[in-house]
């Protein structure tokens, strides 16, 4: 994890993020500024665009890393902007929006037109915003209202800005790096050998410090008291065969286990080999188990962080199981990766796995839910979105009666 500060929307904010995390990912799921859309995600579109530095940029590919100590700013910090105001009007007047998908990219990479240009021409503003897709308005409307703010501006002798924020060569928001000192190495000094292989199950791959990329909550509640509950979970071996495509290599022990989890989605078979490490609290009735793994195939790498806790209910009778799920995903899988997917699947999962814990408390060892075949993520996938599909049919169909 990379420590980043940075200047967003007018604010200082200071966060936790993965070298891999683009800055759209860091700003619509770890800011909630959603006003930042997601298209093509190969900077082709322009959806995303945002501006650094004052420099228009694609947020879908520019490390969230590489923008540490830079001036950020999404469509949400213009709602008092002059230019912004302009074009929003215009934009309105010449019916340059439909579905609008594409219009907070599209006013952003406007804004820069008009501060930089007094006097651009509709070829010109054409070839400027060539980055910025829209499949809806064909493009008239948009060029014609970008033109007209331009016209306003210069009649009321509005001088443009030169360069527009570019001070600087290189990617938007790179001009902020501090260059260490390198420090010259005499040539008998240097040594080549071949790196020595680390082993996938070795200690050294779990990260006590380290911060998860996204977390959430989850709870279900057991018919059993919350001793006999506790001493399960203190059973590894058994809580493992209540989790769908889980296996052990060899025997737990108290405070570490490792083994496998075998996963599916869609074509993509993975199959995690890692390690945990196991803390529990008898006073309190909690615990945590922090792991990290990954699968030689998909060349796609986890790490995870669980931290339960169990609560007394229905006078004792039962116990409700507290849990917090912390995780990064990484390679190929990460795809499939996003806050809102994950969180239903592993919804899915609590469910199969309270089932289990269900059954293996009340003395049966038939896990209908548990298979040598692993868990299916896409399945679960297919059911979660047609679910959400039936409950959007039913509103649409509500509103027509």
């Amino acid at each position: 994890m990379n420590q980043i500060t940075l200047n967003l929307n007018g604010k200082s904010v200071q966060s936790s993020v993965e070298p891999r995390t683009n800055l759209a990912d860091f700003l619509r799921d770890g800011r909630d500024l959603t006003g930042t859309h997601l298209g093509c995600e190969h900077g082709v579109c322009g959806a995303c665009t945002i501006a650094v530095d004052g420099v228009p940029v694609r947020s879908c590919i520019t490390f969230a890393t590489a923008c540490d100590g830079a001036d950020v700013a999404t469509i949400e910090a213009f709602d008092d902007d002059e230019i912004m105001v302009e074009l929003r009007h215009a934009f309105k007047r010449e019916h340059a929006l439909q579905c609008g998908y594409c219009t907070p990219g599209m006013l952003i990479s406007a804004r820069d037109i008009v501060i930089r240009s007094p006097d651009a021409n509709e070829k010109a503003i054409r070839i400027a915003m060539s980055g910025n897709l829209c499949r809806c308005t064909g493009y008239v409307g948009i060029i014609r209202a970008i033109r007209s703010v331009i016209i306003n501006r210069s009649v009321k002798n509005i001088s443009p800005i030169s360069g527009a924020g570019r001070s600087a060569l290189g990617p938007a928001g790179s001009g902020h790096a501090v260059l260490e000192q390198v420090t010259s190495i005499p040539r008998d000094r240097l040594r080549f050998e071949r790196s020595p292989k680390v082993a996938v199950l070795s200690s050294a791959i779990i990260d006590r410090d380290w911060v998860p990329q996204m977390s959430f909550d989850q709870s279900f509640k057991v018919g059993h008291p919350r001793p006999q509950v506790w001493a399960m979970f203190g059973r590894v071996a058994e809580v493992a065969v209540c989790l769908p495509g889980a296996s052990l290599n060899g025997d737990p022990t108290a405070e570490r286990v490792e083994g496998q989890m075998r996963v599916k989605v869609g074509p993509i078979s993975a199959e995690f080999s890692g390690a945990a490490e196991i803390e529990r609290d008898d006073g309190s009735y909690s615990g945590r188990i922090i792991g990290a793994g990954n699968d030689a195939r998909s060349k796609s790498t986890t790490r995870g962080a669980v931290t339960y806790r169990l609560l007394d209910a229905d006078d004792g009778r039962s116990t409700v199981v507290q849990v917090t799920v912390g995780y990064t995903l990484s390679g190929m899988l990460a795809q499939f990766g996003r806050a809102g997917i994950v969180k239903d699947v592993a919804g899915r999962l609590t469910e199969s796995f309270a089932k289990n814990l269900e059954a293996r408390l009340s003395g049966s060892t038939q896990n209908a839910e548990a298979s040598d075949a692993g868990l299916d993520a896409g399945s679960l996938v297919v059911s979660i979105l047609v679910e959400k599909l039936k409950t959007a049919l039913k509103s649409i169909s509500r509103f027509f009666k």
